[in-house]
């Protein structure tokens, strides 16, 4: 699918960049396949699902993905719809991922947020929640397995306001769940959208009806008609109705109620998307020319929110993923980081669902792969003058902390260079304590420590066990030249840096953290860095 061609200098308004959020399990993976389906994107979900246990998606790469039946690790995945191109960010859905997950929201306009109907608001949807409003990015819910017994849908409603202190705004109200599922009244339209279980073989196109015609007497019965008719002037009376800017400043989530599974409810998602998302957002810059870039800016610029190494096992490949925030990219430009290194990007990728394309063009909005032989970091930024550094793409304080144990030791210098470039990556941090010059890693969940064990082992060979350290938690440091010596000189063996070479603290407890804090006023403890 190539990109069309941008004749009159807007073409950065027909992107529209998303997410998924959602607690594992709650449908994640399917939802991403099926509006790959309903988009034209794939033909068949059998393309980039296999039958039974083996179901995956395209986006699922990695042997302990398919294994454990998870995604962790992020892609993008890109698609044409209504004249407008949309870029859809795959992020890592088991818990551990957040760091990652994080990282990829930094490159989001907008987020759908799935909730599974029969569990309304898990931790993990509360936790990105919060991640989204960081940022204030706009959320449209999507209430997935209706086609399963679920919670009643005012209780829905009433868990997401209460949890997460966001507003709702259904734009459709079910009729019934599980085997009773009938399917959903559509607000705008006064329509009823008829649930069927569609062949496999084919798109779903959902059929409808008008909720005050003959015709909803066939589909619905006389309780069932009722039901609806007072869910949804209840709906109508007692929540607010859809408000644009309220939406788009995240204060107001529209919500739609489906099957992913099933195929039924994901037209109108994808139509919602087409309606509501917001285009490029402006990116606040940390350094520049003034201090926030314009996705209309005549100036190339992006910053890189993630690196893959390896994702084709036939190539060894490193791509550094680059969301562009401002101009027109064409390829062979030259683009420089904010350090002065300059790379001519004669190769970049755009992601067409389960294909890689090389780019001639890419606009704002817009995610592209740059490959490099571990030049481009996450956080780094790429722009025509150099002269750009995007802020809000930090790295958080590690929740677990382990150390690298070689069962051959002749290998030291080749651990080093594998922990080294995995950590440029982002898969998880690097430490070296400064006396003795022991690897800690850092992580915030036990499964990104498996899956650098494995890609130690995969891809460089090397035999490591990731044991338990002394330390329980880490902290960057910083202060005056003197006040850092004076606590570096108390502290010597619980001091590291990081892979900037940034000083950190290793402490054995969150106690320890506190007591430091009162016995050195004048060191700052940060749980979070961006880079310098």
């Amino acid at each position: 699918m190539p990109m069309t061609s941008a004749a009159d200098g807007a073409q950065w308004a027909r992107r529209r960049t998303y997410a998924i959020i959602s607690h594992p399990d709650a449908g994640k993976t399917t939802l991403t396949e099926t509006l790959l389906l309903e988009a034209g994107a794939i033909r068949l979900a059998g393309q980039v699902r296999a039958r039974g246990e083996n179901r995956r998606t395209q986006s699922d790469w990695m042997k302990i993905e398919r294994e454990r039946g998870i995604s962790v690790s992020a892609s993008v995945m890109t698609y044409e719809y209504r004249d407008l191109i949309f870029n859809l960010l795959d992020t890592p859905g088991h818990e551990d991922f957040s760091e990652d997950t994080y990282r990829t929201l930094t490159a989001a306009d907008c987020a759908i947020m799935v909730l599974d109907a029969a569990k309304g608001v898990e931790p993990r949807t509360l936790k990105l929640v919060e991640v989204c409003r960081l940022r204030d990015i706009p959320i449209i819910t999507f209430i997935n397995k209706f086609d399963r017994e679920a919670m009643e849908p005012f209780e829905l409603l009433d868990d997401i306001q209460d949890k997460l202190a966001l507003d709702v705004s259904p734009m459709q109200w079910p009729c019934g769940s599980g085997n009773r599922f009938k399917g959903v009244a559509d607000f705008k339209t006064h329509e009823f959208v008829l649930y069927k279980r569609p062949d496999d073989s084919e798109v779903s196109r959902s059929e409808r009806v008008p909720l005050d015609g003959e015709a909803i007497h066939q589909v619905l019965s006389e309780d069932e008609l009722t039901e609806v008719s007072e869910g949804v002037d209840m709906a109508r009376e007692l929540l607010p109705a859809f408000d644009r800017k309220s939406f788009e400043e995240g204060h107001l989530s529209p919500v739609y109620f489906g099957s992913a599974l099933r195929r039924f409810g994901v037209h109108e998602l994808l139509d919602a998307l087409a309606d509501h998302a917001p285009g490029p957002q402006p990116q606040a810059a940390a350094k520049g020319p003034r201090d926030v870039l314009e996705p209309g800016d005549k100036e190339v610029a992006g910053f890189v929110f993630k690196v893959q190494a390896n994702m084709d096992p036939n190539h060894r490949d490193r791509v550094a993923f680059v969301r562009l925030s401002s101009g027109q990219f064409k390829r062979g430009m030259k683009l420089k980081t904010e350090g002065g290194k300059t790379l001519s990007v004669h190769n970049p990728i755009l992601f067409f669902a389960s294909d890689r394309e090389i780019a001639d063009e890419a606009f704002a909005g817009d995610v592209m792969g740059v490959p490099n032989h571990g030049v481009l970091r996450v956080g780094d930024t790429l722009s025509e003058s150099g002269k750009w550094r995007v802020s809000g793409i930090p790295n958080f304080a590690p929740e677990m902390l382990r150390r690298a144990r070689l069962k051959d030791p002749l290998k030291a210098k080749h651990l080093k260079k594998a922990l080294e470039s995995l950590a440029e990556e982002g898969v998880t941090q690097l430490f070296r304590l400064q006396v003795g010059g022991e690897f800690i890693i850092g992580a915030v969940g036990a499964l990104q420590i498996e899956v650098m064990a494995q890609r130690v082992a995969d891809e460089y060979g090397i035999d490591v066990v990731f044991e338990a350290s002394p330390y329980d938690t880490a902290r960057w440091i910083s202060g005056s030249d003197a006040d850092l010596e004076a606590f570096i000189d108390r502290h010597k063996t619980a001091v590291a840096e990081d892979i900037d070479g940034d000083p950190v603290f290793m402490a054995k407890s969150a106690w320890e953290v506190n007591y430091s804090q009162e016995k050195f006023p004048n060191i700052t403890f940060s749980a979070t860095k961006e880079r310098s």
